[in-house]
């Protein structure tokens, strides 16, 4: 691997590892179901408690959901195999913030 391929490498790493790092607050006063994939017609995983924050990994388009934070279809990806709707995720913003789930 060239030299400059090799430091693009650890610039992806280093922007995953920072990206991975932030944690966002669920909306107060929630609980907030954790799912297999991004819509309620999949395997509920585990619920979060209130006062959670959670790591956005990537974001995926998916069922469109109410909350808190308005209505969406992006969900999050929280952990491997572990999404929660970003109607409930305070992240700031009404897009993507976080790179899309590949």
């Amino acid at each position: 691997m060239a030299v400059e391929e090799m430091e693009g490498a650890d610039e992806r790493a280093e922007t995953t590892a920072t990206a991975a790092q932030r944690l966002y607050p669920i909306a107060p006063g929630y609980s907030v179901n954790v799912r297999s994939g991004p819509g309620t017609h999949y395997r509920l995983v585990r619920t979060l408690p209130p006062g959670s924050r959670v790591p956005i990994f990537c974001q995926r388009p998916g069922e469109s959901i109410s909350g808190p934070y308005g209505t969406t279809n992006i969900w999050d990806n929280i952990k491997v195999g572990e999404y929660v709707s970003d109607a409930f995720v305070n992240t700031g913003s009404d897009g993507y913030v976080a790179p899309r789930c590949a």
